[in-house]
């Protein structure tokens, strides 16, 4: 199915930015000099706080995507629901094995981090999985039962329930991660000026200069900051 442009979308832009959060740990992980201090330290703490946001991510969908679907939309989230359990506890393991790595000899971190390095690469191809059938397989079920304006209610409770500073590392993932037409979108002129500059740096940082001035200079439209889905 292809996503209707005319719709509200509760998953396109946050897994965008969680597409992109977890392929740089990834990434980072997988080049990571086991025994050099400063870059296994590095490494890990970006999966953590990949993980961090990945759970976060997950118990918002199960607080208020799970129930609106399953309030007007049967068993539409039965899967969903299942993988959630299932990444739930392969959060927890990751951690584990990330406290592991943290206090291995020598001798054993090597080893240790390719094990977890695969690990990590079955858990974010897994995610990539599980996301594709939320935007098609969900995302349909929701347009087909909810309007727009009850969509926006529902991504508004998510956003409100957020912590300001989890909030702020979701945008610094959502605005690196998707196109200039969204990052507009994502950035109307009545924005907050802390979020414009977040936003900025944020594009600045991984983008560089050329995008971060594209968006300063063309920011307009109306749509609202959110999509924490």
């Amino acid at each position: 199915m292809t996503r209707s442009a005319s719709r509200h979308d509760l998953y396109a832009i946050i897994h965008k930015a969680m597409r992109l959060c977890m392929t740089d740990a990834l990434v980072r992980f997988g080049r990571m000099d086991a025994d050099d201090d400063e870059e296994r330290a590095e490494a890990i703490e970006a999966v953590r706080s990949m993980l961090d946001l990945a759970a976060v991510h997950l118990e918002d969908e199960n607080r208020f995507v799970h129930p609106a679907l399953a309030a007007r939309c049967a068993d539409a989230a039965e899967r969903s629901a299942r993988e959630h359990a299932e990444h739930e506890r392969e959060i927890e393991s990751l951690r584990t094995g990330l406290r592991t790595l943290e206090r291995a000899a020598p001798t054993e971190r090597s080893g240790h981090a390719l094990r977890l390095y695969r690990q990590l690469a079955l858990y974010v191809a897994e995610n990539f999985v599980h996301m594709h059938h939320e935007e098609t397989h969900n995302m349909r079920a929701l347009w087909a039962h909810y309007d727009d304006d009850e969509l926006r209610a529902i991504e508004q409770a998510i956003v409100a329930s957020i912590e300001p500073q989890t909030m702020a590392r979701f945008v610094g993932w959502m605005f690196p991660a998707v196109s200039h037409p969204e990052r507009v979108a994502l950035l109307p002129e009545e924005a907050p000026p802390e979020l414009v500059e977040l936003a900025l740096d944020a594009v600045d940082a991984r983008l560089g200069r050329r995008e971060r001035d594209r968006l300063a200079a063309s920011r307009s439209g109306t749509v609202i900051m959110a999509c924490a889905a």
